[in-house]
């Protein structure tokens, strides 16, 4: 005997099929779309450090053993100055000289630049001087923020020190080594040679 459309039983067996593969469509979906907001926002992260790398790369290969004067006319009595020699500036990472500083308006001033680096709550902030002499320093421009912890060292003659302020002959460290700990990519440890003597 021809039997036309579905039995109540044949209805519901097909409803729970379809019921079955739309809740396991949307687990997947809803997977997906949480692993791409995370690589998204740990390619983000390594986006933000590769730029701090280059940045620091960039300002340390090009050190000039240059001294300056503060705002007060005070002459520096080093060139570079590695973490808190004196005491009284705990942020501070760095100051140093760079040549190279890119001048595409011709503007009236040097190719060098002062820049001085620290880590300030968390953050990673590059400063640089309009003038090498006598100015102050400018707006902080972020880098790199959600720094957990950091140490800086800086190799002399021949050992790591985690203080510069000048050894005999070696005006510039010739290398800098930047140890971080970051947050979504755990400790980093990163090396730049400098223009200092024995390089």
């Amino acid at each position: 005997m021809r039997r036309d459309g579905f039995t109540l039983v044949e209805m519901l067996v097909a409803l729970l099929v379809f019921g079955l593969l739309a809740a396991a469509g949307a687990a997947v979906m809803g997977s997906t779309l949480t692993n791409q907001s995370a690589v998204k926002s740990r390619v983000e992260r390594f986006a933000d450090f590769q730029r701090l790398r280059a940045v620091l790369r960039a300002d340390l290969a090009q050190a000039a053993p240059r001294r300056t004067r503060d705002t007060s006319g005070q002459p520096a009595g080093v060139a570079f100055i590695g973490g808190d020699p004196w005491g009284g500036n705990a942020e501070r990472l760095f100051v140093v000289v760079r040549r190279g500083w890119e001048n595409p308006d011709r503007a009236a001033r040097p190719s060098l630049q002062y820049v001085e680096y620290r880590l300030s709550e968390g953050r990673i902030e590059r400063r640089v001087r309009a003038a090498l002499d006598g100015t102050a320093l400018g707006p902080a421009q972020v880098l790199l923020d959600g720094v957990e912890t950091s140490q800086v060292a800086f190799l002399g003659n021949t050992e790591w020190l985690a203080a510069w302020k000048g050894q005999a002959g070696v005006e510039i460290p010739r290398a800098v080594r930047l140890d971080l700990t970051i947050e979504g990519l755990g400790p980093v440890t990163q090396l730049f040679l400098t223009t200092g003597d024995g390089r």
